[in-house]
C-alpha cells in the first residue's frame, strides 16, 4: 500500500485538524476499550459522525480497543465492536489476544492491527500475529531501523511505526509501574505517566525515567524504504494545533518540501527537551532524556494562533471530474466523477435564449468548477454546449451542490459488516492439586533445597549440566524467552536446541515473539510474566496457540482471576518483585557506567523508595521496592493450578528461606505487598 500518514485524534476538533491538514488515516477512540481513556474520545453517534466526515473526505479511521478486557466486561466489549461494524470503521487496534479472538468470531471481515502494546519484536512475533488474524502490526518504538528492516524483509504484512510524539521509558504493554504504584494501568488505558517524575539513580534528584520527545519527520523517506507504510503520530491526549502542525510536518517530509516556520512551531507547541532519533537511529544513551521545561511550555503560546489557521476553514481535498449537459429546452444535467465514485443530477431548470449576454462555455466551466466550502475541487470540466443560451447564476450553483452532495453520499457509502452474537460458552475451570513453580534470573540462586517445586524455570543462558543436573532430581525444566527479544531471535533459537538435547522441555514465553521462537526451536511453550492473559478469551487464545499452561497478569484480582474458564491450567505469581517496566535504555547509564553500577543500583523516587535495576539480555528491568508475598494467602488462591515464585535480584540463601517459607504458608518477614490481587485496577 501506499504509505499513510496516521494522525491522533483525542476529539472531534483534532480530527478536522489531522483531515484538513492532509492526513490519510486518523486513530481514535470510543468510551471504553482505548488506551487514552482521559481523552474525549467519541460517543457511538459521534463516532458514526466522525466516520462519515473522514470518508467523505477519503481518510480512513481507525478505532483503538486497545486494552486488556475483563471477563464482566466482553458484553461491553462485544458491544464495541458492534458499533464499530456499523459506524464502518477501517480498522481496530486490538492489545489483548482475547478481543482479537472475539473479533475474528463475530465480524471477521474487520481488518485487525495489532497495537504496539502487544511487544512485537522481532519477525517471530508477526508470524504469530498473522496466525491470529492480524493485517498489521504497531512496532515498538524502541526498534532501529535495521531491526525494521530485517522484520519488513520477511513479511507482507502492514507496517506501522510512530514517527511523532511522546515516548514513554518502558516497552509498551510492559509497563505495570502506574498500577502497582497507584492502582492505574496503563494496559487499561489509564496511565498516570509516573515516570515523568523525579527518579534518582541511588539518591534522589533527577529525571532519570523521562526521555525526551520522538521525532522522525525529517526520515520519513528512510522509513518507507525501510518498509514502514504508516507513519503515526502519537498524541490523543494533545490540543488540535499539535495535530495540525505534526500532520503538516510530514506532509511537508512526504512532498520535500521545507517549511521552517512549522518545523520551529512543531517544537514549540509541544516538546520536552527538543526531539531524539535515538532508537531509531541505534543511538541510546543521555541524549534521550528530556523533561517538559519551563521554555518548553511557554513556547506553545506564542504558535497557537497561526496553527489553528492551518485547520479553520475546509481544504479541497478530492478532485471531481464534472460533465455537464447546457441545452435549449432540456432540463440541465450534471455528473461529477472522483474516483470511482459518481454521481448524476438533474435540475428543474433549463437554459433558455439569451435575453441579453449569453452564457459562454468559458462562463459554464467557472461557475460549475466554483466547489469552495467543500472537499473537493473541480479537476476537469466539460460541457455538452450550445450557443446563445442563459440561466441563472442561482440554478447552476445548486445544481453543483446537489452533485456534490450525492458524489459525498456515494463516497460515504460502504457495504454494511456483518456481525455475528457473541456467546461466551463459560467452562469452569477445576483446579488440580496447587503447585510451585520457580524462576531464576540467574542460575547461581539456584539453592540445593528447592523441595516443593515442581517447575525450575532457567535463564536463557544457563548452562547444559544445570538442565541435566535437575532433570536428573526430577524437576521439569523450562527456559525462559526474554521478553527483550529485538536482534536476539536467532541467538535465542540456538541456544533452546541445545538445551531441548540435554532435557530442557519447555519455553517459559513472555511475548508473543518468544512462542515464534520456541516454534522453531520444536519446544512446547508455557505463558509467562509479560502476556498479560487477562480473561477467558486470551487464556483460551493461549490454548490455541500450544500452550501447556498460563500464568495470569499481575493486575487480575484474585476473584477475577478463580473465575475464569477454559480448559488449560493457569497460575498467578505468588512471590517476586513485580518488573515494573522493561526498558531498552538503561536509566543508571545516565550517571553511572556499568562497570560502576556492578548490578546493584537503583532508582530512587521523591520518598526516598529504591527500586532496583537488574540488566540482561541488552534491557533493564525496573523492580517493585518491596516483594509480592502470597505465602499466608493459599486459602484464598481459588481455582488455580500453580503459584509462581519470580526470583530477581535475591541470593541463593534468599531464594531458599521463599521456597521453604512457601511450603510451610509462612507469614512475610520483610516488608511487602500483596500486589493488585485484592484491587480493582483501574
Amino acid at each position: 500500500m501506499l504509505s499513510e500518514i496516521l494522525a491522533p485524534a483525542g476529539s472531534f476538533e483534532s480530527l478536522t485538524a489531522a483531515v484538513r491538514c492532509g492526513a490519510d488515516a486518523v486513530y481514535l477512540g470510543g468510551k471504553a476499550f482505548n488506551a487514552r481513556r482521559n481523552a474525549a474520545n467519541f460517543s457511538d453517534d459521534e463516532l458514526r459522525q466522525a466516520v462519515e466526515y473522514c470518508h467523505a473526505r477519503n481518510v480512513k479511521v481507525y478505532l483503538t480497543l486497545n486494552t486488556l478486557a475483563g471477563d464482566s466486561e466482553l458484553e461491553t466489549a462485544y458491544d464495541a465492536i458492534k458499533s464499530a461494524c456499523d459506524a464502518n470503521v477501517d480498522a481496530l487496534i486490538l492489545q489483548d489476544t482475547g478481543l482479537a479472538a472475539m473479533v475474528r468470531r463475530v465480524s471477521s471481515s474487520m481488518p485487525m492491527h495489532a497495537s504496539t502494546q502487544m511487544s512485537v519484536q522481532s519477525i517471530d512475533g508477526i508470524r504469530i500475529l498473522e496466525k491470529l488474524g492480524f493485517s498489521r502490526a504497531v512496532l515498538p518504538r524502541e526498534l532501529s531501523e535495521k531491526e525494521i528492516k530485517t522484520i519488513s524483509s520477511q513479511t507482507g504484512m502492514e507496517l506501522e511505526y510512530f514517527v511523532h510524539g511522546a515516548l514513554c521509558m518502558c516497552v509498551s504493554g510492559q509497563c505495570l509501574m502506574s498500577s502497582v504504584l497507584g492502582g492505574r494501568s496503563g494496559n487499561r488505558g489509564l496511565c498516570a505517566q509516573p515516570c515523568r517524575l523525579p527518579f534518582g539513580i541511588n539518591s534522589k534528584g533527577g529525571n532519570n525515567l523521562s526521555l525526551k520527545d520522538l521525532s522522525l519527520v525529517d526520515e520519513l523517506k528512510r522509513l518507507e524504504k525501510a518498509g514502514i507504510c504508516s507513519f503515526k503520530i502519537e498524541g490523543r491526549m494533545k490540543r488540535p494545533e499539535y495535530v495540525a502542525a505534526a500532520v503538516t510536518a510530514c506532509k511537508n517530509s512526504i512532498n520535500n518540501t521545507n517549511d521552517e516556520q512549522i518545523n520551529e512551531s512543531l517544537r514549540a507547541v509541544f516538546s520536552r527537551s527538543g526531539f531524539t532519533k535515538g532508537y531509531f537511529e541505534g543511538r541510546l544513551g543521555r541524549e534521550m532524556f528530556g523533561t517538559r521545561r519551563k521554555e518548553d511550555v511557554e513556547g506553545a503560546a506564542g504558535v497557537l494562533s497561526s496553527l489553528q489557521k492551518l485547520y479553520d476553514k475546509e481544504t479541497a481535498l478530492l478532485p471531481v471530474d464534472f460533465n455537464l449537459v447546457f441545452k435549449e429546452n432540456e432540463p440541465m444535467m450534471l455528473r461529477a466523477v472522483c474516483g470511482e465514485k459518481f454521481a448524476e443530477t438533474v435540475s428543474d431548470k433549463s437554459p433558455e435564449p439569451a435575453q441579453n449576454k449569453p452564457l459562454s462555455r468559458e462562463d459554464l466551466i467557472q461557475r460549475i468548477s466554483k466547489c469552495g466550502g467543500t472537499q473537493f475541487y473541480a479537476r476537469n470540466v466539460e460541457v455538452d454546449f450550445e450557443d446563445g443560451l442563459n440561466v441563472s447564476a442561482s440554478a447552476l450553483n445548486e445544481l453543483r451542490r446537489n452533485a456534490l452532495s450525492l458524489l459525498e453520499n456515494q463516497i460515504i457509502k460502504r457495504e454494511k459488516r456483518e456481525v455475528l452474537p457473541f456467546n461466551n460458552e463459560y467452562k469452569p475451570h477445576k483446579s488440580s492439586a496447587f503447585t510451585l513453580h520457580a524462576r531464576f534470573f540467574k542460575e547461581e540462586q539456584i539453592p540445593e533445597n528447592i523441595g516443593g517445586v515442581s517447575r525450575i524455570i532457567l535463564p536463557i543462558e544457563a548452562k547444559t549440566e544445570t538442565v541435566e543436573n535437575l532433570n536428573e532430581k526430577g524437576y521439569e525444566v523450562a527456559v525462559e524467552i526474554p521478553a527483550p527479544v529485538f536482534s536476539n531471535s536467532d541467538k535465542y533459537v540456538e541456544k533452546l536446541k541445545k538445551l531441548k538435547n540435554h532435557g530442557a522441555s519447555l519455553a517459559w514465553v513472555c511475548t508473543l515473539d518468544g512462542i515464534g521462537i520456541a516454534e522453531k526451536a520444536g519446544l512446547e511453550i508455557a505463558v509467562g510474566f509479560g502476556m498479560n492473559v487477562f480473561n477467558s478469551l486470551s487464556l483460551g487464545e493461549m490454548e490455541n496457540l500450544g500452550a501447556r499452561d498460563s500464568l495470569l497478569s499481575c493486575e487480575i484480582n484474585l476473584s477475577d482471576a478463580s473465575r475464569l474458564s477454559n480448559g488449560i491450567p493457569r497460575g498467578i505469581m505468588t512471590y517476586g518483585k513485580i518488573p515494573l517496566m522493561l526498558t531498552r535504555n538503561c536509566p543508571v547509564k545516565n550517571k553511572l557506567t556499568c562497570a560502576e553500577c556492578g548490578t546493584e543500583s537503583s532508582i530512587v523516587d521523591r520518598m526516598g523508595v529504591h527500586f532496583p535495576v537488574i540488566c540482561k539480555n541488552g534491557a533493564s528491568f525496573i523492580l517493585n521496592s518491596r516483594p509480592l508475598w502470597m505465602a499466608d494467602k493459599k486459602s484464598e488462591l481459588r481455582n488455580l493450578d500453580f503459584g509462581l515464585l519470580y526470583f530477581t535480584n535475591e541470593t541463593k540463601t534468599e531464594c531458599e528461606r521463599v521456597i521453604d517459607a512457601y511450603n510451610n504458608n509462612e507469614k512475610p518477614e520483610c516488608k511487602f505487598t500483596r500486589g493488585l490481587y485484592f484491587k480493582n485496577v483501574l
